[in-house]
């Protein structure tokens, strides 16, 4: 258990019983899987991944796992995601349900896709 604020992603991990672990370690692994050129650190005191900006966060809470794909995220899979509780740009995993592993793959797929054609449009742009 860390003492103070997590450095890094393990760090933060430690910091929860062994059942949230297990889950929050599933949604990095899924994350890692679906981004796996994308770096991961703490950003606003919980794990994020970042390629070519945020792609997402998650952060674990007493009753539930916030899973934050940014806005665009949530609005892009909202059929999917229809048996979860969203808000604009967030996503509640309950703890005693499965990680939606595919899903999160999907969402992440999304937005490396998201980022990588908001830098195309940026370079693009220089090029006129």
């Amino acid at each position: 258990m860390v003492i103070g604020k997590p450095v890094t992603v393990d760090e933060y991990i430690s910091n929860f019983s062994a059942d949230t672990r297990n889950i929050l370690r599933e949604i990095r692994e899924s994350v890692k899987e679906a981004a796996p050129q994308a770096v991961e650190k703490i950003s606003y005191g919980v794990p994020a991944f970042v390629q070519n900006g945020i792609l997402v966060y998650f952060a674990a809470f007493k009753d539930h796992i916030s899973f934050f794909p940014t806005t665009s995220g949530v609005a892009a899979f909202k059929k999917e995601l229809g048996s979860y509780r969203t808000s604009k740009g967030t996503i509640w995993l309950a703890l005693d349900k499965t990680v939606p592993k595919e899903l999160i793959k999907k969402i992440v797929t999304f937005r490396v896709n998201e980022n990588m054609n908001k830098v195309q449009q940026k370079s693009n742009s220089f090029l006129r």
